[in-house]
């Protein structure tokens, strides 16, 4: 069989995915299954299982790793202790009495709880509880309330400190800290950008962003006292937590366990540390970093008997030999990665995909530091993208019945425009 063998299990291993069987273990049983094949046709040997405890060992004692239930924990305390609540209410009476000034806010709000959660399903579903209803309340229209939802909890695919980033560093081998400097600028733009469109939308059609009328009610000392207290400790937690890794006083890992410290005292000085809220910050933060650890264990044996059947060889001839070089490298992964971000979640495509890109990328030369921003904005779009995109079933979940499927995917198509802008900007910049 020879060279069949790696597009064979890399095939298998999708078909198991997509009938819903968990990944970590369709991972796992596929290399398992493949690994006794190889051997009875002599193309494996089971010498290199001995590998196996090893690799194991080195997942779980991966200290850049440990940032992830560190970022987790410090998004989730902000969530259950209604911090993040407060400070969207806060914006909005800052920006909602102008025209647009709501969604603004939504916009920013949601790119800190995103940076904050690191998670999409978490950060899609807590802005569409939190934001939907004041929005729809003040008058707003269906599509742009939920093309502005949706969009801004899928920016936590790209600003820091985001756990897709922390992932990617791990998987391709490259500075986490590199990263979340490179994932700045592309962060901002993508923010900007949504920001412009409210703008627009409010300048051409008022009637779909309205003022919202009770934050004029709130002014003077009552609205200062709001932003003292709901809304410049959480951006100085972030600010500190970004600040320590951008000025090497501290690695992601220090800095989550400095973020995830200081959501704890915020939310004890705010009186709103409940033990409910704890125990459910605990929970999540559990359950997503099993998860984790589950997939990259999958993923290590997968990858130890797809090298062993020399399927990685494989991937790297057919991708460095791809028609346009590097340009075609970069326009056929993306969209697989494009079409695979319908259906699974970006973690899956970070334990497959990223490894076996990495080999191809050097040899055409490629920066890999923005090769995972590249792969981190392709992910977010597809998140977003009609009739598959993982953020809209997330927050399809929490819209009220009467709001028709087909209202959320015609709110989302200017950002997911918005998004493949940048995305083709950034083709260009690693190609220059």
């Amino acid at each position: 069989m020879g060279a069949l063998w790696g597009p064979v299990m890399f095939l298998g291993v999708l078909v198991l995915i997509f009938t819903g069987y968990p990944v970590a273990f369709a991972l796992a049983g596929t290399a398992l299954l493949f690994s006794v094949l190889g051997t009875l046709a002599g193309d494996f040997d089971l010498i290199l299982f001995r590998a196996l405890p090893e690799r194991t060992f080195g997942v779980m004692s991966n200290y850049t790793l440990l940032a992830i239930p560190f970022f987790i924990f410090m998004g989730t305390v902000l969530e259950k202790s209604r911090l993040a609540e407060d400070l969207l209410e806060t914006i909005g009476i800052l920006f909602g009495r102008f025209r647009g000034g709501l969604a603004l806010g939504v916009i920013g709000v949601g790119a800190l709880l995103a940076a904050a959660t690191g998670v999409v399903g978490a950060s899609v579903t807590a802005m569409g509880l939190i934001s939907m209803p004041v929005m729809l309340r003040n008058g707003y229209k269906d599509d742009l309330t939920l093309g502005v939802i949706s969009a801004s909890g899928t920016l936590g695919q790209i600003i820091p400190p985001s756990i897709v980033l922390i992932v990617l560093g791990d998987q391709m081998g490259v500075s986490v800290g590199a990263l979340f400097q490179a994932a700045i600028v592309p962060g901002l733009i993508l923010t900007g950008g949504y920001a412009l469109y409210v703008v627009g939308v409010a300048i051409f059609n008022p009637e779909a962003a309205p003022a919202m009328a009770e934050a004029r009610d709130v002014t003077g000392i009552a609205l200062l006292r709001r932003v003292v207290v709901s809304l410049i400790p959480p951006l100085a937690l972030i600010l500190v937590v970004l600040g320590s890794i951008f000025a090497g006083v501290a690695t992601p890992t220090e800095a989550g366990a400095l973020g995830s410290v200081g959501a704890m005292a915020l939310a004890a000085m705010g009186g709103q540390m409940t033990t409910a809220a704890l125990r459910s910050a605990m929970q999540d933060t559990t359950r997503l970093t099993i998860m984790v650890i589950f997939l990259l264990i999958g993923s290590t044996i997968f990858t130890l008997v797809f090298r062993g059947l020399e399927g990685d060889l494989w991937i790297a001839e057919m991708l460095s030999n791809l028609p346009g070089g590097a340009l075609g490298f970069l326009l056929v992964v993306n969209v697989i990665v494009f079409v695979l971000g319908f259906f699974i979640d970006f973690f899956e495509i970070a334990f497959i995909i990223v490894p076996l890109v990495v080999a191809p990328a050097q040899i055409l030369g490629l920066d890999l530091t923005w090769l995972g921003i590249i792969l981190a904005v392709n992910i977010q779009t597809s998140f977003l993208t009609p009739p598959f995109g993982v953020s809209l079933f997330y927050l399809r979940g929490v819209t009220p019945p009467e709001i028709s499927t087909t209202r959320m995917y015609r709110g989302v198509l200017p950002f997911i425009a918005i998004q493949l802008v940048v995305l083709g900007g950034l083709i260009v910049w690693i190609l220059r």
